[in-house]
This record gives structure tokens, C-alpha cells and sequence, in this order.
């Protein structure tokens, strides 16, 4: 979860590919980055089942509602109900000329320390 122009937005990496959903859900503003991914159960006929999508689709954690990572469009109503999505995209410090703050450090025979 990231804080970016005062939302709060999941990011999401799906095999290389970058999502970002609003962390709201629609129905009664739940915090989806608290909530399970998981896939879909798809069923052609009466007694097969098969798990499709996994790790595509993200679960609120107060009423179940599910929303497709890829689109932020609803599972169960895609037309009407959406969270709200974002392009998102690997970038370089450089190409963004991005401004961090740094800090010296130091690696002593197994572990990392960081100088502040």
C-alpha cells in the first residue's frame, strides 16, 4: 500500500505486469490492501471445478465484495461496480528525477547496519 497525492492505492505486480487499485472499496469504503488475493473458481459443468486467475482477484475484507486486479471492475457486477484504478509502470530514479533521502551503510560479516 502507498500514499500518492493524498490516496491511498495497492500496488500490484502480476507476473512483471503493475496494477494499482484504490484502496477503498465501493460498497462501504473498506480497506482492500487488508483483504486476500486469490483467483476464481470456474465450473463447466455440474461437478468439475477449476481455480482460474490466481492471484488476479482481491477480496474486501469486510463484505466479501471481489474485484478484478487487472481492471478494478467487480467480479460479480463488472458493468456498474468498479474501485478505482491507476496506470502504473516500472520507471527509473532518472527517468522520474526522483529525490531520496539517503543514508550511509555499512555490512559487517553477516548483517547490514544502517548509519542514521
Amino acid at each position: 500500500m502507498a500514499e500518492v497525492a493524498g490516496r491511498r492505492i495497492v500496488i500490484f505486480n502480476l507476473g512483471g505486469e503493475f496494477f494499482a487499485l484504490a484502496d477503498r472499496c465501493p460498497h462501504q469504503g473498506g480497506p482492500l490492501s487488508a483483504g486476500p488475493v486469490m483467483g476464481e473458481i470456474r465450473s463447466d459443468c455440474p461437478g468439475q471445478y477449476r481455480y482460474h486467475r490466481p492471484g488476479e482477484i482481491l477480496r474486501c475484507p469486510w463484505h466479501a465484495w471481489e474485484f478484478d486486479i487487472r481492471t478494478g471492475r467487480s467480479v460479480c457486477d463488472p458493468r456498474r461496480v468498479k474501485t478505482g484504478s491507476y496506470p502504473a509502470r516500472l520507471a527509473s530514479g532518472a527517468e522520474l528525477a526522483l529525490q531520496a533521502e539517503t543514508f550511509p551503510v555499512r555490512v559487517e560479516e553477516s548483517y547490514v547496519v544502517v548509519e542514521i
